[in-house]
């Protein structure tokens, strides 16, 4: 320890439970936003995958709908 400092160690951190509850509430509140835009970028994402792949011919396959000819399955 040539350059003076002295070395700290935490024994223990005396934290409220609702205080931790409160924070996590918080989070979890502050995540919704931030899952909006993360989908919204996704979405455009594949929006410009999917016109890059149309450009250069390639097709997304349709998902096949059920047509009104064929009776329904019980």
């Amino acid at each position: 320890m040539t350059d003076g400092s002295n070395p700290v160690t935490i024994r223990d951190i005396d934290v409220p439970f609702w205080r931790i509850v409160t924070i996590l509430v918080k989070w979890s509140i502050a995540s919704i936003p931030a899952m909006i835009v993360l989908m919204l970028l996704l979405a455009l994402a594949g929006a410009v995958v999917a016109g890059v792949l149309g450009l250069i011919g390639l097709q997304i396959p349709d998902v096949p709908t059920p047509t009104s000819d064929a009776p329904l399955s019980p």
